[in-house]
């Protein structure tokens, strides 16, 4: 049966983030929005989350875990000793989470008002971690303890899957087989999946739509994207179901387990546009089956891939602005999980996403999935169409942060949306991840900042420049340092990806990448990080040709459902499992200006090797940097204030600048100074035009000014780019 016009119900099934919406429903109801298709979205994970941590969610799962005659370890004991005490907590807690009851703040910092279990004891000199101001932040990380006690009593008592940013994430990692996961939906639903499908059940009977599309971006949303499925499919057989996102993109395909279609009809790849539409078409009775767009469905039982569609992917100009309505945006909680400025960010704060460019434009890194369509597929778009989008979900959301989900962010769109920023006179926060790129000079550091840049994230992966060229990666240790540093010292937070276990990499340049990061911490070069265990999947250029490096496949053979990861042996005969303690505890207190003078061996149980790595190594290369002569054409620009012209003495005229809290002077030749007020203002980002750097030369030149060169080399060039003079 044909529908006339199609409603479309997105969900992002538990649990992804606390603080913010994961952005594919956004997306995708604003693409929608340009065909005028009615959709939906709910974020279901935040709602399981309010209607458990409530004082009437908490009493239902103390009264569960009473009936269900459970034996509890120590802590779960004494956490329901205090039920009392957590139910009268509970929802003033997640109210000073919303920020709606900031002066709660001063009961919680005191350590009198919460029932503390075990996570507590990590607690230490909170007083030295947030400052004797940071009573709010204090608090909330009080708080966030607080929850994740809960949160242990409920993986204890009730539901061992259970996770604030994951759920079942077990199950789904790496699932080949489909056996132990269908076991799973086959099974009576938890605690956690009757108050799932509760929610569900009133949304349902609330938009009555016509197909349900369930995104699911990590192994962590699979259970639940699929226990919604099993529901809907049981209770209302007529509304279709599709199921899409990260982790069908990466796991599922070469899927050929019938059994998956018994929760939803339709699985699709990759871009979500494009498979939306067609399907939507074919359920109008406009479109054939066999004409979908990169779409699994199953046909008399048999897994069938349907890929007939002539269509051509949606442009980046044309996938329209992501829409956040219907998210309860002012329920979102701001957690702080540890007290790093920098790492805190992926959990405090509501962050509106955006890409400012599909796919990776570097698509070389050997660990990367550069094979699949989200990252080798790079297409760009303008900066006035994407500060236009900004300036939509501004007014949309009230929200002015951002934060740019690209796999790596290009330098030049960087440099030219925060130009278009500047230009606007907009206040906007956002943060990025990016390449360690030489074309992030200090300069456009300073340009990003300017615009509201706070944070980069970025990936140093090994810190060896053996392992970097065997990842072609395009950068070097010396590169990242220099970079990292010019994003610090603009005041930009820096956080670097680390990666151990590369094929072929030894104990001793496992060691040496430790002493590398240190020093980079050490230095003030990079404020946080996270190490990860390389993982070998099928979709990475090292994946699809092993032998290249060295290393064996344990598991050749692909499942019927989930394929992604390999097992692999590496023939260095290094146990590269071994290091990871050591390296996450301390990177852990580096990030806390802990144990950055211990000798490397205290952090391991085991012998390691000596470092290699100079005591000096980061700080020379931190000083021996070149300045690099600017190009003809890049961009030059004036950060500063506006100069105002003093007395004339002696030929020399003095410049006055008002910096904000400071006033600065500048003593310049008479004629240079009458110059320089004109030309800096004319080169003021806003509706004047963007000078090159040649023509600024000529314009020197012409007003024979003397040699340009003496000028930009000498002091009164350095003063004025320290100043605000920038080229990009």
């Amino acid at each position: 049966m044909s529908l006339q016009n199609p409603k479309v119900f997105f969900i992002t099934p538990p649990f992804t983030q606390l603080n913010t919406p994961y952005p594919a429903t956004a997306y995708l109801k604003g693409f929608l929005n340009t065909k005028n298709v009615a959709s939906y979205q709910a974020d279901l994970g935040l709602e399981v989350i309010l209607q458990l941590f409530s004082k009437v969610g908490l009493d239902q799962l103390f009264a569960h875990i009473e009936n269900s005659g459970k034996k509890l370890n120590a802590n779960g004991s004494r956490m329901m000793r205090l039920k009392q005490s957590y139910m009268r907590t509970i929802d003033p807690v997640i109210s000073f989470l919303h920020d709606k009851n900031p002066t709660l703040a001063h009961l919680i910092a005191e350590q009198n008002y919460l029932p503390e279990a075990s996570r507590f004891q990590q607690v230490t000199d909170l007083e030295w971690a947030f400052g004797s101001m940071g009573v709010r932040d204090k608090a909330r990380h009080l708080a966030t303890l607080y929850l994740e006690d809960i949160s242990d009593l409920i993986i204890d008592a009730v539901d061992p899957h259970f996770g604030f940013s994951r759920y079942a994430e077990r199950l789904g990692r790496s699932a080949s087989s489909f056996h132990e996961l269908n076991h799973a939906l086959e099974a009576p639903p938890t605690f956690i999946d009757d108050v799932l499908v509760k929610i569900l059940a009133d949304k349902i009977q609330q938009e009555k739509p016509d197909l349900v599309a369930i995104t699911a971006p990590f192994p962590g949303n699979l259970y639940s994207a699929l226990r919604c499925g099993q529901w809907i499919k049981k209770h209302h057989p007529h509304i279709k179901v599709a199921f899409g996102g990260g982790y069908a993109n990466t796991e599922l395909r070469s899927l050929q387990e019938p059994r998956v279609f018994e929760f939803v009809d339709f699985i699709t790849l990759d871009d979500g546009e494009m498979p939306l539409m067609n399907l939507l078409e074919h359920l109008r009775g406009e479109r054939e089956l066999k004409d979908l767009k990169r779409t699994f469905c199953s046909i008399d039982g048999i897994v069938t891939y349907l890929n007939g569609s002539k269509d051509a992917d949606v442009k980046q100009k044309d996938v329209g602005i992501p829409d956040y309505t219907d998210l309860p945006l002012d329920k979102y909680l701001s957690v702080i999980e540890i007290a790093n400025p920098m790492h805190r960010l992926w959990s405090d704060g509501r962050w509106n996403k955006l890409t400012l460019a599909h796919g990776c434009y570097w698509g070389k890194c050997t660990f990367c999935d550069i094979s699949l369509d989200y990252i080798k597929n790079y297409e760009s778009t303008t900066a006035p169409m994407l500060v236009d989008r900004m300036e939509a979900m501004i007014e949309q959301t009230g929200n002015n942060g951002f934060h740019f989900v690209d796999e790596a962010a290009p330098p030049a769109l960087m440099r030219d949306v925060a130009l278009e920023i500047i230009r606007r006179d907009l206040t906007v926060v956002w943060w990025t991840n990016i390449r360690f790129e030489k074309s992030f000079t200090r300069d456009l550091c300073q340009l990003l900042v300017r615009s509201g840049c706070i944070a980069v994230s970025g990936g140093l992966e090994v810190a060896s420049d053996r392992l970097l060229e065997l990842i072609d990666k395009g950068v070097t240790v010396a590169q990242v340092a220099q970079v990292a540093d010019h994003f610090t010292q603009a005041g930009i937070l820096v956080h670097a990806y680390l990666m151990y276990g590369f094929p072929t990499q030894t104990a001793q340049e496992t060691v040496d990448s430790l002493e590398v990061v240190r020093q980079l911490v050490e230095n003030g070069v990079i404020h946080s990080g996270f190490w990860h265990q390389f993982a070998l999947t099928v979709h990475s250029p090292v994946g699809l040709n092993p032998d290249a490096y060295q290393i064996q496949i344990l598991n050749p053979e692909p499942g019927s459902f989930a394929n992604n990861d390999l097992e692999h042996a590496d023939p260095t005969g290094t146990d590269h499992a071994k290091f990871s303690e050591g390296l996450k505890k301390s990177l852990f207190n580096y990030m806390h200006g802990i144990g950055l003078d211990m000798p490397l061996q205290e952090w391991f149980e085991f012998k390691i090797p000596r470092t290699q790595i100079p005591k000096n190594y980061i700080i020379r290369i931190l000083s021996t940097e070149q300045e690099k002569l600017p190009k003809p054409n890049d961009k030059i620009c004036w950060l500063g204030p506006m100069p105002t012209l003093g007395k004339v003495s002696r030929g020399t005229i003095t410049l006055h600048m008002s910096m904000g809290r400071d006033e600065e002077e500048l003593q310049v030749p008479e004629k240079l100074g009458n110059w320089l007020v004109g030309q800096l203002a004319s080169m003021t980002i806003g509706p004047n035009k963007t000078w090159t750097f040649n023509e600024f030369q000529q314009a020197f030149s012409h007003s024979n000014l003397g040699d340009f060169s003496i000028f930009w080399q000498g002091e009164i060039g350095q003063e004025l780019r320290e100043l605000g003079l920038i080229v990009v």
